[in-house]
């Protein structure tokens, strides 16, 4: 997004530069030593210049932090910098397609638990013998048996054990938390966040909280989104297409 007050001409010193970015003189160096803004222009005193281009690198940076974290923001800005102009904006459309994936996912994470209470609501009562073997919950939910005996280790389904055989069984609050596992993981979230969310399912057999924690999944995907769609407006002012096809600003 161009700058109307910001033309060619205009130049920073550090300090003023800090004051118009909102980031300390010490993280406008440290940035600069990443590479995730162009190296400053020195002038014959050894001091720092900057110009409107490491404005608008630092302006695309905070958005990019707020949409995919500080970290992959500042290997993205790296990348972004040194990488041939259809290079770059390929990079810039595979972010805002992750965005959108984990949307969908958490979405259709959603649409699990609306399925998992109209079961619950058109299902007959459990029976205390009602209960499914390993090979048929994972065909049940679609995942491998191995994935729900990792989820047991890691404490987030409890089946009973054959007295016999000592073959896996599941009954109904089993399968019942086992879905709920693949929604929420189907959705985004991590095991210990899975934990959590479980954790307040216990007993009651409602998958309120799961839902409730997937809308706030979404709200944050937009928050992300929105961050990323003011960023690419910066990015796309930094990434002119140079006239000779050399990459974006990496020999500056």
């Amino acid at each position: 997004m161009s700058d109307p007050d910001l033309d060619a001409g205009t130049f920073f010193s550090t300090g003023r530069l800090a004051a118009a970015s909102g980031y300390s003189g010490q993280q406008l160096r440290d940035l600069e030593r990443l590479a995730v803004i162009p190296p400053a222009l020195r002038k014959p005193n050894g001091y720092r210049r900057f110009d409107r281009q490491h404005l608008i690198a630092l302006r695309a940076y905070r958005g990019l932090a707020v949409a995919i974290g500080p970290v992959a923001a500042r290997a993205a800005m790296r990348e972004l910098r040194t990488s041939p102009y259809d290079e770059a904006i390929a990079r810039i459309v595979a972010l805002h397609v992750s965005l959108a994936v984990a949307r969908d996912e958490a979405l259709a994470a959603l649409r699990a638990l609306d399925a998992i209470d109209a079961e619950r609501a058109h299902d007959a009562p459990a029976l205390p013998g009602d209960a499914m073997t390993i090979t048929e919950l994972s065909v049940a939910i679609g995942v491998r048996s191995s994935t729900l005996r990792f989820w047991e280790q890691q404490g987030l389904i409890t089946p009973e054990r054959d007295a016999t055989s000592g073959a896996r069984r599941y009954p109904p609050d089993a399968v019942r938390n086992a879905r709920i596992v693949r929604s929420l993981r189907a959705g985004g979230y991590r095991i210990p966040d899975v934990r959590v969310v479980l954790g307040s399912l216990i007993g009651s057999g409602n998958p309120a909280e799961a839902r409730e924690a997937l809308r706030g999944r979404l709200q944050a995907i937009a928050v992300q989104s929105e961050a990323l769609v003011r960023a690419g407006a910066d990015l796309a002012d930094l990434l002119t297409p140079p006239e000779d096809g050399r990459s974006n600003g990496g020999g500056r």
